[in-house]
């Protein structure tokens, strides 16, 4: 009987919550939220954890970890959009409490943010893993606030606009001035909670390595 290591627990652990934020965030990210005047996707509520989890999987597993994870990651998005587009075109029985119509308003959306999401979270995490060994080849085991922060402000950069641009500004959904308006708003969402989560992906650091001796 194979025997799964501490190391391995804790890959599979961060793996889990890796995935499973990606695929939430495809799913609630076509619904618009108003945060006093500024408007946000409510997708980039489970993000952060994507990034969090990123940032630990770089550090212990290297960037071939966190590649590989993403392309996996990326797979099961495929799968759910293939899932999801299988539900849509099988017409609901006369009882269902959901209708057709409703189904396709909530669901069909996600399709063109898991389009979107698909090819900004390849690029980012590709960016992200690029910066944060760049970071680390130059500074060694210190300044984890800076490789971590450093290349999550960057990758996202590049996230939010793709994202935003496929689901959103692409299809005609917002016109220019509101898709960069939401960009930004997005973004300096997403920048502030880096910065915010600093304290935790130490926390998390230093608990996975008192965890593996």
């Amino acid at each position: 009987m194979t025997v799964f290591s501490k190391r391995d627990m804790i890959f599979v652990l961060l793996a889990g919550i890796f995935v499973t934020n990606a695929i939430i965030g495809e799913l609630i990210g076509g619904k618009l939220i108003q945060l006093g005047p500024l408007t946000m996707s409510v997708g980039v509520i489970p993000w952060p954890i994507v990034f969090l989890t990123t940032d630990l999987i770089n550090e212990f597993y290297g960037r071939h970890g966190v590649r590989r994870l993403s392309f996996v990651t990326a797979g099961l998005i495929v799968y759910t959009f293939v899932i999801l587009y299988l539900a849509m075109i099988v017409p609901t029985a006369s009882f269902s409490p959901v209708t057709d119509e409703q189904f396709r308003a909530v669901f069909g959306q996600s399709m063109w943010i898991i389009v979107g999401s698909l090819i900004a979270f390849i690029v980012s995490q590709l960016i992200d893993v690029s910066i944060f060994w760049a970071v680390r080849d130059r500074t060694g085991h210190g300044m984890l606030w800076l490789r971590s922060t450093g290349s999550t402000v960057i990758s996202q950069l590049v996230d939010t606009f793709i994202v935003l641009g496929i689901a959103f500004w692409l299809p005609g959904k917002i016109t220019t001035s509101e898709f960069l308006a939401l960009s930004t708003t997005n973004y300096s969402y997403k920048l502030i909670l880096a910065i915010a989560l600093t304290p935790v992906i130490y926390a998390g650091h230093s608990l996975i390595q008192k965890y593996l001796g």
